[in-house]
């Protein structure tokens, strides 16, 4: 086998790659864009056909090379189900396993930094992402997060391995490249001895400045890095199937919202502003700034679709999952699928106005 930590050190960010040397084949575990042609050449110095891309979440501090090189070698982009990528091959669930010849690579379900945060576990190494720093852990205070599925995913996930499995993280600041579950679950300050109380108040209270790429990397990294162009032809793969990443079908943009409107409800002009007189809902708007300027319904409050779940926090109100939701965008398509991301995160009622703001407009002429 190959194993190799690369770093970039624009973003801090740690990207592994391992390859089987008899199957020649290879996989990255969170490639940065910037790094993509050093990653070509080193698929072409040792004969590697690289065959999956992995994601630990959708990043809000670099854009992923995973669309990027996806488009150059063929490689199967993979993100949690619950991550929001909707572009990704492979929507990977916990337990799956992933084979580069005899060997096998395991995804990890660890939300807590974000809802869709997966671990891989391949032999005696496991690969945290943002869930398990050195001597830290993710922040939860965006993106979804939650500190107590976070203490859960670390605690009863990564501190139950055994404890000469190393250890290594998305990211170190301190220049330090690997560690132990041991000496994380016995020295780690944000984690050893303390309880779930402890733990929670500890990320509460960290107060961190947002990160400084979040605008333009999130928005990248729900269409796996992929410009504004290529999206145009991008197509989605998902799975059907829990169990396995074998039976998988071929979806465009049209499809996913057609799909995501199968699973959303849907109210008519006159019924939303039933809703919104009566009170009690929050009222969204998905589309981006620039349209939000140009003219939207009042009192909306604006989370683009690219950034939705990463931004939730900043409104008080959506704090409590049982608050209802009215979303609206300019014809319904991008309301569809961020109705659909708000049920996965567990809000209860979420409604979408049919025909979007389009709609809005045409009814008060």
């Amino acid at each position: 086998m190959l194993f190799k930590q690369l770093f970039d050190k624009e973003t801090w960010t740690y990207t592994y790659f391992i390859a089987d040397e008899v199957s020649k084949e290879a996989a990255f575990i969170d490639p940065v864009n910037t790094q993509i042609e050093s990653y070509i050449a080193l698929l072409a110095e040792h004969g590697l056909t690289l065959k999956y891309s992995f994601e630990t979440h959708v990043h809000a501090d670099h854009i992923t090379a995973s669309g990027l090189l996806r488009q150059r070698t063929g490689a199967k982009t993979c993100v949690s189900h619950k991550g929001g990528a909707q572009l990704a091959d492979i929507q990977l669930h916990d337990g799956d396993i992933f084979k580069l010849g005899n060997e096998e690579i395991k995804a990890i379900s660890t939300p807590g930094h974000t809802p869709g945060c997966t671990s891989y576990l391949w032999r005696d190494r496991l690969f945290s992402g943002d869930s398990l720093f050195i001597g830290g852990c993710g922040r939860t205070d965006f993106q979804g997060g939650s500190a107590s599925d976070l203490y859960d995913s670390i605690t009863q996930r990564l501190f139950t391995l055994p404890d000469d499995t190393l250890v290594y993280p998305g990211h170190d600041y301190s220049q330090r490249w690997v560690s132990n579950i041991k000496q994380e679950r016995t020295t780690n300050p944000r984690l050893a001895g303390k309880s779930r109380e402890e733990f929670i108040e500890i990320m509460n209270n960290l107060n961190l400045p947002k990160p400084r790429l979040i605008d333009e990397s999130v928005p990248a990294n729900r269409y796996c890095g992929l410009d504004e162009n290529e999206r145009q032809d991008a197509v989605a793969r998902r799975d059907e199937s829990a169990d396995s990443c074998a039976a998988r079908t071929k979806m465009t943009g049209p499809d996913l919202v057609a799909a995501a409107k199968q699973q959303i409800t849907e109210v008519n002009v006159e019924r939303a502003k039933q809703l919104l007189a009566e009170g009690n809902i929050t009222l969204i708007d998905t589309r981006e700034e620039s349209e939000y300027a140009a003219g939207h319904i009042d009192n909306a409050i604006l989370l683009p679709r690219g950034v939705l779940e990463f931004k939730l926090s900043t409104v008080p109100e959506l704090a409590d999952p049982s608050r209802a939701i009215l979303i609206y965008c300019r014809t319904g398509g991008r309301a569809a699928l961020a109705a659909q991301t708000l049920q996965t995160l567990g809000y209860n009622t979420v409604l979408s106005i049919a025909g979007g703001f389009e709609a809005w407009e045409k009814a008060q002429a």
